[in-house]
Formats: structure tokens, sequence, C-alpha cells
């Protein structure tokens, strides 16, 4: 089967189960203004998925199938911290089957395709390939989402919850911002077999939290704190949670090639036996491997020598609820 055949048939495939999503502006408030997104079925009962930024705060949204039906859909429950939301469709099309859902991240170079309704042009197909993985997409309230897809497939604006699949139909991201020209993020496969099923059942879904901030440990960085090689994260600060007496921040700052660098804090490396060399990977483990309450062990570097400790996990606040840092705030990011 060549190229264009395998195109053509994903599209056939694939955009029964797709939606677009329409918020409309509220008659009686004259600041709202309506707006569209993309969608996809998720479950048989009658679950959509989309992203939390398109249907803002609604209670319920329009979406149109493929096949030119409307319905009405309920917000089910909305994840602002990974920008997911749920919907319910009380009647699907008998066409529109759930679309499976990847259990890994793709490798750079896959071959995808993205599925929506970018700048109001609905049943739209794109295509690319994976151009990179494990990055971070910042989510507007402070929080980046980690593990997230970078693909060179065109998202545009209304693009956003649609799917990014792969060649055998497998949506391995749900698309979410364009960043450039040729540059697209979507919310990872993995993320959202985490956090989809949560909604649907409970409305909701709790993030792990460890109540630390942290600093990638570059090469400038080792070099401040007399560390042999980069690697792992420096514990910066230190909350008022979970890790308060257990993790030791920074204690002070030195300056290393004109740049100033905290020093004096634990290096973390690893995490429930699984290595960490970067910030990127510990966000991603707390939010695709961890749940609040859960204890962890975590492995450090403190004063030259390996240390194992252990402590349970918080649960993330809700964005706007600011956490207590003890000492002054430094750079670095919270996981």
């Amino acid at each position: 089967m060549d190229e264009e055949t395998t195109y053509a048939a994903l599209y056939r495939e694939t955009i029964p189960s797709v939606v677009s999503v329409y918020l409309t502006a509220d008659a009686d408030d004259p600041r709202s203004s309506g707006g569209a997104g993309s969608g996809f079925v998720f479950d048989e009962r009658g679950f959509v998925v989309t992203n939390a930024h398109v249907v803002r705060d609604a209670d319920a949204v329009d979406v149109r199938f493929s096949g030119g039906e409307w319905r009405t859909a309920t917000v089910d429950g909305v994840d602002p911290y990974t920008d997911l939301a749920v919907l319910y469709v009380d009647d699907l099309p008998v066409e529109a089957v759930p679309l499976p859902v990847a259990r890994e991240n793709p490798v750079p170079g896959t071959a995808v395709a993205a599925f929506g309704n970018p700048m109001g042009l609905d049943g739209t197909m794109t295509r690319g390939i994976v151009s990179g993985t494990s990055r971070s997409s910042p989510s507007g309230n402070g929080f980046a989402i980690p593990d997230s897809i970078q693909t060179d497939a065109a998202i545009n604006p209304g693009n956003s919850g649609g799917p990014l699949v792969d060649l055998d139909g497998r949506v391995v991201g749900v698309n979410r911002a364009r960043s450039g020209d040729n540059i697209g993020f979507a919310i990872s496969a993995p993320i959202l077999r985490r956090v989809a099923p949560s909604l649907v059942e409970y409305g909701e879904v709790g993030h792990s939290y460890a109540r630390i901030r942290t600093l990638d440990v570059s090469p400038t960085v080792a070099a401040g704190n007399d560390l042999d090689e980069p690697g792992g994260v420096l514990v910066v600060d230190v909350g008022d949670g979970p890790a308060a007496g257990v993790l030791v921040p920074a204690s002070g700052t030195r300056t290393v090639r004109g740049r100033e660098v905290p020093v004096g804090g634990d290096v973390v490396v690893g995490i429930d036996g699984r290595p960490v060399n970067s910030h990127e990977e510990l966000t991603r483990y707390l939010v695709t491997e961890t749940e609040p309450g859960q204890v962890v062990s975590v492995e450090v570097l403190r004063d030259g020598e390996r240390v194992t400790e252990r402590f349970a996990l918080d649960e993330r606040p809700a964005p706007g609820e600011r956490s207590r840092w003890r000492g002054r705030r430094r750079r670095g990011a919270s996981g």
C-alpha cells in the first residue's frame, strides 16, 4: 500500500470518531465570546476527549460529527494541569467508535496525522512526523505539562483537543498548541491514559506533588556544587509539604562562569529505582506513575554519598493556590 493510499484509509477510518466542539457565547454577557476546538470519541458509553482550554468553564457545549450530526454535550470533567477535559454525549452516531490509545510514546520519526477543526474547517487532517518526545509545554497556569509530543504536522487554532494518530490509527497524543512554524505539541498518550479515565469516573483527577523546587544539574551547576559530572536535579527549595525535613535544599549560591548558581542541596538522581537525569523525567514520573499519598523512595547525592529517603507525596493544590516556600525564592522548576 503506497503512502497516499495509507493516509486516505487512515482518514476514512478515523474521521467518524472526530468531533468539532463549539462553545456558544453567552447572550447575557457581552464580554463572552464563542470558541471552537476539536475532540474525539474515547469511550463507547459516549465520552469524548478534548482540551480544557477549549471548554473553559462551560457546563455544556455543542459538538458536530463528521456526518453532520449535532449533539449537545455536557462537560463531565476538567483537569487544568494537563489541559484535558471529558465531554459526555448521550447518543453517539453508530459510526463514531472509540479510537484506540497507544500505551507508549512513539519514537521520533514516527509518521502521524493530526485531525480536527483548524480555523473552523471541519474534518481536516494534516500529516507529519513526531519530531520529539519528552517535551514540556506551558499549561497557562504556571505549570508545565510534561511528556508532551512535538510534531511538525500542522496544528492551528481549532485543532486543539483533536487526536494525533499514528498510521495504525492509534491516538499517540491530544493536539494542544502550535509554537511556531513546524512546531506543534500534543499531550502524550500515557498522560491521556492516566487522566481521562479518572475524569470519566469522578469528574476530576488528583496529581502528586513533592513540593520541591529543582534545577537541572548542568555542567555549570555541577561545577558550582563540586560534582564529578552533570545529571540529576538539584533541590533548590523545599516547601512545607512531605519533603520538608527529609530532603536538603540549597544553602547558598556561588558564581560559576559568570552565573550565580544555587549550591549545597541534595541532588535527586533516582526515584523508585528509576534514574532521574532531568526535571522533565522527575515530573513525568510523578504525573504518569504516582498518586497523591503514595510513598516514594528518592535517591539523592548528599555530601558526596548516595542516600535514599522516603516520603509520601502530597496532592497538587488547585490552580491559583500558592505554595509556601521556606527561605527566599530561587529560580527553578517545581515538582
